[in-house]
Formats: structure tokens, C-alpha cells, sequence
């Protein structure tokens, strides 16, 4: 029987390793925006974080998120990460 092979990722806040639809995909698009990309699919530079407020927090008050992605965050968009985040729980609930 042949093992299926699970993607994995590291969370640019905790720098734990899970799988893949574990963790939530951000991406800054060719044409510079950042979105929150829940099919994991779009095109351009991704980063991961997991499903957990204090990592949202991390990555966004240590700047880990802008270096993943090579960009500056605007304040517009860290203000939509920062609600995100706050609209998780503390806990990992995976």
C-alpha cells in the first residue's frame, strides 16, 4: 500500500511545521495587494501562518509577515490582518 504524501508548511510566526490546509495562506499578488487566500491556489509570493490569534500577533508585530512575502504591509492592510486575527481563537483549535 502506497503512503499518500501530505504538503506541509511552516507558520512564519511559530515556525512550526503542519500540514498544509492546516495553516492559512497570505499572498502579496503580482500586482502588489495582499490578500487572505483560502484556496491556497492564487498566483504570487505566499506565506503561511496558523489558525491561532497569538501567531497573527507575532507576525505582524515583528514584521515576519513583510519579510516572507518581500514587501511592506499599508496600513490598510495590516488593519484587515490585525481584524482577521483578532476574530481567532487563542487556542489552536485544529
Amino acid at each position: 500500500m502506497k503512503n499518500k504524501h501530505t504538503v506541509q508548511r511552516i507558520c512564519v510566526a511559530c515556525r512550526q511545521i503542519r500540514e498544509k490546509g492546516d495553516l492559512i495562506r497570505l499572498v502579496r499578488t503580482p500586482d502588489g495587494t495582499l490578500i487572505i487566500d483560502m484556496s491556497a491556489k492564487k498566483p504570487g509570493r505566499g506565506a503561511y501562518l496558523c489558525r491561532k490569534k497569538d501567531c497573527w500577533e507575532t507576525a505582524l508585530k515583528k514584521n515576519r509577515l513583510e519579510y516572507a512575502l518581500r514587501t511592506k504591509l499599508r496600513n490598510n492592510e495590516r488593519q484587515i490582518l490585525t481584524e482577521y486575527g483578532n476574530n481567532l481563537t487563542k487556542e489552536n483549535h485544529i
